[in-house]
């Protein structure tokens, strides 16, 4: 018997440092001005990187001069513009010059799936046959109580049906690889997904938002063939469309186009907002890996400081390109298990119990998290040296009990088996 997938959104409401502030409010009134300048000087083209002596003198940078990111790109991917292979004839709709063409898309697989195989993972688990017996029934109890203490739903009814369509639905919210289309590289990426996290810093926005806009780039950026001269505009647009479906209060388009220094109008945004829908076939979707993650936290009664250790090696799983092909489950259950690893809280017997049920929320190999823990360990071990930094500051602030700047993050990568990255 076959069960068609619903998809049904939940909305977790994340604690942030401040409450959310209208950007700009429903009378029309004269939005709050960002804290960017209004003039910017050109950058030297010997100048050297630059060193921030603390966390303040970063984030003032990045965020007061919108042309960085714009120029790092352009400057790491000039070569391979020119490569006459690699641009095309512009459309005749695409006039601003950042559209090039569609890419060719592959059929997606069937939104039809047995609900019977989405547990199969209980019955491997180790234990003696009877905890393997009664697990289902303890993973439905536990998963209905953390939905409802979440606040997740008005009626603790259909939790049971709605997390079943979770772990359906993520099915759907991968990509069958890594590679990027040329000229773009991990590193362009990685650049352009922290000043995003900036920008949605800038305008407190819900975390949803963030993980929904870098979704969306990873799939626009396979979908829409782009001058390397849009990039930026294209990320502004997919953060755009992640904050129409998320938030309640919306930044008018230019408050957008003035933190891109102006360097596109309306129109071009949006036009791209247009094309990038159209690529996309208005398929906004996405099942949150943060939303796992809060729920089996609250299934294995995880600390304070588990969950926001947690959360800050998600969240830097947004900066990695490779991680792009795991299940949004997979890599809730990863920053689960390598947060617990790092911190090494002492195990109590109700605790023990509690992440056994826990971990039975899981689809795939041992082997992918491993995998995942890999790459989030090396990820954590260089946050702090690395000039993508946004989220290591946006973790160290006593909100998030400091936790970017635990000192056994630098040795995460030798609790794997791993060479720690020389500072």
């Amino acid at each position: 018997m076959t069960v068609l997938m619903r998809r049904t959104q939940i909305h977790v409401h994340t604690s942030r440092s401040s409450p959310t502030q209208p950007v700009c409010g429903s009378d029309h009134t004269t939005p709050p001005s960002l804290p960017l300048p209004t003039t910017l000087s050109p950058l030297p083209a010997n100048r050297t990187p630059l060193t921030y002596t603390n966390a303040n003198s970063y984030k003032d940078t990045c965020t007061s001069n919108p042309s960085l990111l714009r120029k790092r790109v352009l400057s790491r991917s000039t070569a391979s513009v020119n490569d006459p292979e690699q641009v095309r004839r512009l459309s005749i709709s695409a006039e601003d010059g950042i559209i090039m063409d569609y890419a060719p898309q592959e059929e997606s697989v069937s939104d039809v799936y047995e609900e019977e195989a989405l547990l199969q993972y209980v019955n491997r688990l180790p234990g003696p046959p009877i905890l393997r017996e009664l697990m289902p029934g303890l993973l439905r109890r536990e998963v209905e109580v953390a939905i409802s203490k979440l606040g997740l739903l008005y009626d603790q009814t259909y939790a049971w049906d709605i997390f079943l369509d979770m772990m359906r639905s993520q099915l759907l919210c991968t990509l069958p690889n890594a590679d990027l289309p040329k000229p773009f590289t991990d590193t362009t990426r990685a650049i352009l997904v922290d000043w995003l996290t900036q920008v949605h810093e800038v305008f407190q926005f819900s975390e949803e938002t963030l993980y929904l806009a870098v979704h969306l780039l990873n799939r626009a950026l396979r979908l829409i063939k782009v001058s390397i001269s849009g990039l930026q505009l294209l990320g502004v647009v997919c953060l755009f469309l992640a904050a129409k479906k998320e938030e309640c209060l919306l930044p008018e388009v230019s408050e957008l186009c003035y933190l891109m220094e102006n360097a596109y109008s309306k129109k071009q945004l949006l036009r791209m907002e247009r094309r990038v829908l159209t690529g996309l076939k208005f398929d906004l979707y996405y099942c949150l890996p943060l939303h796992f993650l809060l729920i089996i936290a609250s299934i294995a009664r995880c600390s304070d400081k588990w969950v926001w250790m947690a959360r800050y090696l998600l969240e830097l799983s947004l900066l990695e390109g490779q991680c792009v092909v795991f299940l949004p489950a997979q890599l809730a259950g990863a920053a689960l298990r390598l947060a617990r690893r790092i911190l090494q809280e002492a195990p109590t017997p109700d605790g023990e119990t509690a992440w056994c049920i826990a971990s039975s929320i899981h689809i795939g190999s041992e082997a992918a998290l491993l995998s995942i823990m890999q790459i989030m360990a090396m990820a954590a071990a260089r946050a702090h040296t690395r000039e993508t930094r946004a989220t290591f500051i946006k973790f160290s602030t006593i909100q998030t009990l400091h936790v970017s700047v635990h000192p056994a993050l630098r040795a995460a990568p030798g609790l794997l088996g791993l060479s720690c990255p020389r500072t």
